[in-house]
Parts: C-alpha cells; structure tokens; sequence
C-alpha cells in the first residue's frame, strides 16, 4: 500500500529539505534559459529559514520526505506574492503543485487578508504556465527578474481560490 502526499505548514525542521529540494527542482529551469544564477539557485539555507518566520511557507510530504514547497507573503499593495513552487521531478504531473497553491492561496487570503495572488514565471516555461492558467491565473504584465530572465506575470483575485479548490 502506497503513502499519500499531505500538504502541511512547514517547520523549522524543514529548511535543509526545502533548500535541498528547491535547488534539485530548478535546476531544469535554469537549463531552459542557460541560466544557472536564478534566484531559486543562489539562495542560501539561511535565507530559507528567515523565510520560514516570515512568509506563509507550505510543504507537501510523502512520509517524512518533503517532495514540494510553496511560500507566500503579503505585499504593500495588499496582494499576495506566491513564489518558489516546486514538486520533486519524479512527483510531477500529479497534481501536489496545484495542491500546494490552493493552500498557500487559502492562508494568505483568510489569514493575512490578502486581496488577490500574484507569481510570476519565466516566459519559456510552459509547463508553470499551463499549472498557472488552468487554476484561475492570468497573464497581467511581463516584467525582468533580478537575474535577467524576462518573466510573465500572473494574478488572480483573492475569492478566486475557493474556485480552485
């Protein structure tokens, strides 16, 4: 019998996991843009854990492994900041990054008051944007990351999750 992948708050416990994770998943993103200075990949463990205290930071388990990650944080602007989502490769296609959105989205709306969700992507990446779309996100605006990467963006309203779920 097979274990089932839970979403959960994440804990202190679990930065190590989350920064080995973060740095396995984007790895693949990096390649598509021959770019391997992508802030996903630059980060430090300490960052993850300063992280971790101050933004909404969820994780997907199988067993005590952490197979996915999301954060959120609320911006001046009273929307939220989605960021860093990623699922372990061989968890891809199953659905625990959409799971993982919803919760963040849930958090950062009924608890830290969130008005609408804003992440964005890389502009080659495909697969982000089909997740994206297909659970209420659309395309507002193209902006530049800190690494030079030309990145869409991407918003929903905040009432707009329960839809989702």
């Amino acid at each position: 019998m097979g274990m089932s992948v839970t979403i959960s708050v994440a804990t202190e416990q679990d930065a190590e996991q989350i920064f080995r994770l973060q740095y396995l998943c984007f790895q693949s993103e990096a390649a598509l843009y021959g770019n391997y200075r992508i802030a996903p990949l630059v980060q430090t463990l300490e960052s993850v854990r300063q992280e971790l205290v101050s933004d909404c930071l969820f994780v997907a388990r199988l067993g005590e492994e952490v197979v996915g990650s999301v954060r959120g944080s609320i911006t001046e602007d009273g929307a939220a900041a989605i960021g860093k989502l990623c699922v372990h490769p061989r968890l891809q296609g199953h659905g625990i990054g959409a799971r993982l959105l919803r919760a963040a989205e849930a958090a950062l709306a009924e608890e830290r008051g969130a008005t609408k969700f804003r992440l964005h992507t890389g502009h080659r990446s495909e697969g982000n944007l089909r997740l994206y779309r297909r659970v209420g996100y659309e395309t507002v605006g193209t902006a530049e990351g800190t690494d030079g990467v030309p990145m869409i963006v991407l918003e929903k309203a905040a009432g707009a999750y329960v839809a989702t779920a």
